[in-house]
C-alpha cells in the first residue's frame, strides 16, 4: 500500500467509503460528487446517484461542473422534472442519503452557503442553498464533507441555510416526517458524528498522522473527542489510482481534449 497521498485524497476516499452499494444518494456538486462517483467506481457499482437537475441513476464518466452539466443527463437512466425530483423522489422518502458540502458548519451541523458576515451588509455573498435545505430535511440521513479550518468550522454559522440540528441542537426533536439529519461529517483531518443526545459534533476517528491538537487548532469551538478515538483507514492504491484517473479524465474533458 502506498503512503503517498494528499489530505484531500484522504478526505475523498473516506467520504466515498461512507456510501454503501445499493443506496439512493442525492448528490451535491463539488466534493460530494467526487466522493459519490468514486464510490460508484470502486465498491458501490449499484449506488443510485441523483442530482438536483432531475437526473436519476446517472453514471457520469467525468465529474460534472454543475447540476446542469450535460454529462449527467447523457449518462442517466432517465431525467425527470425538478418538481417531480423533489416532491416525489426526495420528499416522498425515496432517498437514503443526501451528500452535501458547505462553506460553514457549526457544532450542531447547521450549514451556511448564503453569506459571510452580517445579513444586511455581508462581507461575501455565497451561491445560496439550492436544494440542500430540502435534502437535509427529507433524505433519510445526511453526509457532509468539507476541508477543515476555522473559516469553515465556526462556533456559530453566520446564516442557517441548511438545517442540521438548529442553534441549540433540538430543532428536529418531535418533528414528524423529517429525516435523521446529519449522521457524519468527513473532513481532511478526521471523521465526526453527532452525539446521540446533544447532537453536538464529536470526533470519532483521526486520519493517519493527524493529532487531536491539529483538529482543535482548525476548529472554531472546543470540539469534543470520543473516549476511544479510531484511526481512519488509509486509502488503498486502487482507490487512489481510480480517483486520480477520474480527476485527470475530468480535467481533460473540461479542457476540451478527448478523454
Amino acid at each position: 500500500m502506498s503512503n503517498e497521498y494528499t489530505s484531500s485524497e484522504m478526505m475523498t476516499v473516506t467520504a466515498a467509503k461512507a456510501l454503501e452499494n445499493g443506496m439512493t444518494c442525492f448528490v451535491g456538486i463539488g466534493l460530494p460528487s467526487e466522493a459519490a462517483n468514486l464510490a460508484r467506481l470502486i465498491h458501490a457499482p449499484d449506488v443510485v446517484l441523483i442530482y438536483e437537475s432531475g437526473t436519476l441513476q446517472t453514471k457520469p464518466d467525468v465529474l460534472p461542473l454543475s447540476i446542469g452539466d450535460g454529462e449527467l443527463c447523457e449518462t442517466a437512466l432517465t431525467t425527470v422534472s425538478v418538481p417531480e425530483m423533489f416532491r416525489y423522489w426526495l420528499q416522498g422518502g425515496k432517498v437514503d442519503v443526501g451528500f452535501l458540502g458547505t462553506a460553514q458548519i457549526d457544532r450542531y451541523c447547521n450549514l451556511n452557503t448564503t453569506l459571510i458576515g452580517d445579513y444586511k451588509s455581508p462581507k461575501v455573498r455565497l451561491p445560496g442553498g439550492g436544494g440542500a435545505p430540502e435534502i437535509a430535511t427529507s433524505a433519510g440521513e445526511v453526509f457532509i464533507t468539507l476541508k477543515h479550518s476555522k473559516r469553515t468550522f465556526v462556533d456559530e454559522v453566520d446564516f442557517v441555510t441548511t438545517l442540521g440540528f438548529g442553534r441549540d441542537g433540538k430543532a428536529r426533536d418531535g418533528v414528524p416526517n423529517i429525516g435523521r439529519g446529519p449522521t457524519r461529517v468527513i473532513s481532511d483531518l478526521c471523521v465526526m458524528k453527532p452525539d446521540p443526545q446533544t447532537k453536538e459534533l464529536v470526533v470519532v476517528s483521526l486520519h493517519p498522522g493527524v493529532t487531536a491538537e491539529q483538529v482543535q487548532e482548525a476548529t472554531g469551538w472546543e470540539i469534543r473527542f470520543a473516549e476511544t478515538l479510531e484511526t481512519t483507514d488509509a486509502p488503498s492504491d486502487k482507490e487512489l489510482n481510480v480517483l486520480r484517473e477520474l480527476k485527470a479524465r475530468t480535467d481533460r474533458h473540461h479542457a476540451g481534449e478527448e478523454a
